[in-house]
C-alpha cells in the first residue's frame, strides 16, 4: 500500500466518524452476525440532565436492632418470665472494657474500704505490724496486666494506711482484703530456734558481717577472751576493734563475768570485729534474756564501727 492510498483511507475514516451519531455507538460482532448490534452509552463530560439522574431513597443506618423484651412465646402472658435470648449480658465488673480491669477493680475496692474505716484509731507506721507486700512484678504476674509503677505505688499507699489501723480494732474484712497483696512468706513466720546452754554451761552464738563470720561460746568466768587461739589484745591491734567485738559485754557491764572463746573467718579486721559483736550478743542473751532492753538502751553510746550491732537489735531479730 502506497503512502497516498494510506492517507486517503485515513481521511475517509475521519469523515465517517464525523457523520456518525454521537449519542449511540454501534459495533458489529463477527462477520456472520452483522445484523446483531448492541447499543453502548458513550462517555460524555457534559453536565448530566435531570432525566439521567437516578432517584432513590438511601436506607436508614441502624447500629443494632432494638431489644424486644417480650415474654416467652412472643406475647405477654402475665407470668413475668422474659425471653433470655433477647437479654444482653452485663459484665460483672464495671471496668471490664478498660485496659486494666483487675487493677482498677482492686484499687476501687481498697479506696472504698479505706473510706469506710477511715474513722478507726490508728497507730504510727513504725509501730504497725511488719508486712511484706508483693512486688510490682509479682502483682503483674498475678493479674496478667501491664500495671504502671506509679499506679501500683498508689495502691501500696492505701494498703499501708489500712495496715496502720489499731490491731485490737482491725476489722476482719480489712485483714481479708490485705491478704491478697501479701507475700507468701512474712517476716514473723520464720522464727530462729531458741538458744540452749549445754552441759558445760556454754552458750553458742553466730554472727556475720559482710564476708566475715564468727562463732562464739560464752561461759561464766572471769572475763578471759580468746579469738582463734589468741587473746583479744593479740588478735585485734586497734582499741576500736576490741571495743566493737566486746561491746555487748561492755554495755551490759558483764566484762568480768563471762569468758569468751571465738573463731572468725573471712573479711577484714573491722568486719571480723563486728561479726563478733553479734555473736557475743546472741550468746549472752541465751544466758540472760532480760538483757535485751539494756542492749537497746546502749545504742546511743555505740561507737561508729558498731552501727550494724545497733541495727540488728533495733529490728528485734533476736
Amino acid at each position: 500500500m502506497t503512502r497516498r492510498e494510506l492517507s486517503q483511507n485515513i481521511r475517509r475514516a475521519f469523515e465517517s466518524l464525523g457523520d456518525a451519531n454521537r449519542s449511540q455507538c454501534y459495533r458489529t460482532i463477527g462477520q456472520g452476525h452483522k445484523d446483531f448490534q448492541s447499543s453502548l452509552r458513550c462517555l460524555s463530560t457534559s453536565t448530566l440532565r435531570h432525566s439521567e439522574l437516578i432517584s432513590s431513597n438511601p436506607e436508614k443506618f441502624i447500629a443494632a436492632p432494638p431489644i424486644n423484651f417480650v415474654t416467652q412465646g412472643g406475647e405477654s402472658k402475665g407470668n413475668g418470665k422474659t425471653n433470655l435470648q433477647t437479654l444482653r449480658v452485663v459484665p460483672a465488673s464495671p471496668s471490664y472494657f478498660s485496659a486494666k480491669p483487675t487493677f482498677t477493680d482492686d484499687f476501687i475496692s481498697l479506696t472504698a474500704l479505706l473510706r469506710k474505716v477511715a474513722t478507726l484509731p490508728t497507730i504510727p507506721p513504725s509501730e504497725a505490724p511488719k508486712v511484706a507486700w508483693k512486688t510490682i512484678d509479682q502483682y503483674r504476674i498475678m493479674t496478667n496486666e501491664p500495671v504502671k509503677t506509679l499506679r501500683f505505688h498508689k495502691m501500696l499507699h492505701v494498703l499501708r494506711r489500712l495496715n496502720c489501723i489499731h490491731p485490737s480494732l482491725m476489722p476482719k474484712e480489712v485483714l481479708d482484703a490485705m491478704q491478697r497483696y501479701k507475700k507468701d512468706a512474712q517476716p514473723g513466720d520464720i522464727k530462729p530456734a531458741p538458744g540452749i546452754i549445754d552441759e558445760l554451761g556454754r552458750a553458742k552464738g553466730v554472727g556475720r558481717r559482710k564476708t566475715s563470720s564468727a562463732v562464739v561460746w560464752v561461759v561464766e568466768g572471769e572475763g578471759e577472751v580468746f579469738i582463734n587461739g589468741k587473746s583479744l589484745v593479740q588478735f585485734f591491734g586497734r582499741l576500736h576493734d576490741r571495743e566493737s567485738a566486746m561491746w555487748a559485754l561492755k554495755v551490759t557491764q558483764r566484762l568480768d563475768k563471762y569468758n569468751v572463746w571465738g573463731m572468725v573467718t573471712g573479711g577484714g579486721v573491722t568486719g571480723q570485729a563486728e561479726a563478733l559483736t553479734l555473736a557475743v550478743a546472741k550468746a549472752l542473751l541465751v544466758h540472760e534474756p532480760a538483757l535485751k532492753p539494756a542492749l537497746r538502751r546502749g545504742k546511743s553510746d555505740l561507737p561508729d564501727s558498731s552501727f550494724f550491732f545497733h541495727a540488728f537489735f533495733s529490728r528485734g531479730s533476736m
